[in-house]
């Protein structure tokens, strides 16, 4: 009897850890669905994000033979929220913050390294050097942004920056003079400028930084593992060594302004 108990507990045993290894082959990810050329939604399906990242994303999938669902989760906020929670496996695509990472495991290396800038008025300009230089000025950028710790920390300090639900409603505000600067990557800003045809307003030279893109796991998704971080790491190196990303990038901006000028064409 002793011996068919034992049997069975083996059986169970192996059927849960079967099930677990299947249900750790399929992962939800989702991220910045304002981020051209980075990632947004695909006008076909809104409910899926297209991009340069996604790009990334598949070619990691293949390398390590699982299956990761990107799907659009609402606004930039609410998906962090979503990773945090756990319901959400990856975020594709996030700079490091200390409170990110109390939330969030971040996979090295960074796939890609962006510039973030000031965006102003052409017809009130300013000349912006060193962070001090916004100091006094009305600023706006996109809710639970962050451009780097550094300057997050600066930012709270000393600047006046308000929050807004979207980049394009930040870039409105903009173009229609009611705030001194807008905060943001330089080509997802870029690409939405253009798009909504605001020939008004131009990035500054100088940049506020420079941050590294990383993906990161959820320190609450049921999959999270040393093994399963170790393995996708390994392939990142790889990403980086095979110079993934800038082929991914140029198709991606080609796909944008096709769809731009498809959307147009529709009006």
């Amino acid at each position: 009897m002793k011996q068919i108990v034992m049997f069975w507990l083996v059986m169970i045993t192996g059927i849960s850890a079967s099930a677990e290894q299947d249900a750790c082959h399929l992962f939800t990810a989702s991220g910045n669905a304002e981020y051209p050329p980075y990632l947004w939604r695909s006008p076909q399906n809104p409910e899926v994000l297209t991009g340069a990242i996604s790009g990334f994303l598949h070619k990691v999938s293949k390398r390590l033979d699982i299956k990761i669902d990107l799907q659009y989760s609402g606004p930039w906020g609410r998906t962090q929220e979503e990773v945090a929670a756990g319901r959400i496996d990856f975020i594709a695509g996030a700079f490091y913050t200390d409170a990110r990472s109390e939330r969030m495991d971040y996979l090295r290396p960074a796939f890609q390294l962006t510039r973030t800038v000031v965006w102003v008025n052409n017809e009130r300009p300013f000349e912006f050097n060193r962070w001090e230089d916004l100091i006094g000025r009305q600023g706006v950028t996109v809710i639970h942004n962050s451009f780097g710790q550094e300057f997050d920390d600066f930012a709270r300090k000393h600047l006046t920056i308000h929050q807004v639900g979207s980049l394009e409603q930040g870039l409105k505000m903009l173009n229609g003079q009611r705030v001194d600067y807008v905060l943001y990557e330089e080509n997802p800003a870029r690409a939405y400028a253009a798009r909504n045809g605001y020939l008004n307003i131009h990035p500054l030279a100088q940049e506020i930084s420079s941050e590294p893109l990383y993906l990161t796991l959820s320190k609450k998704s049921a999959c999270n593992s040393p093994e399963l971080r170790a393995r996708i790491e390994k392939v990142l190196v790889q990403a980086k060594e095979e110079n993934w990303m800038p082929p991914l990038l140029q198709q991606a901006q080609y796909l944008w302004a096709e769809q731009h000028m498809q959307s147009a064409d529709t009006e």
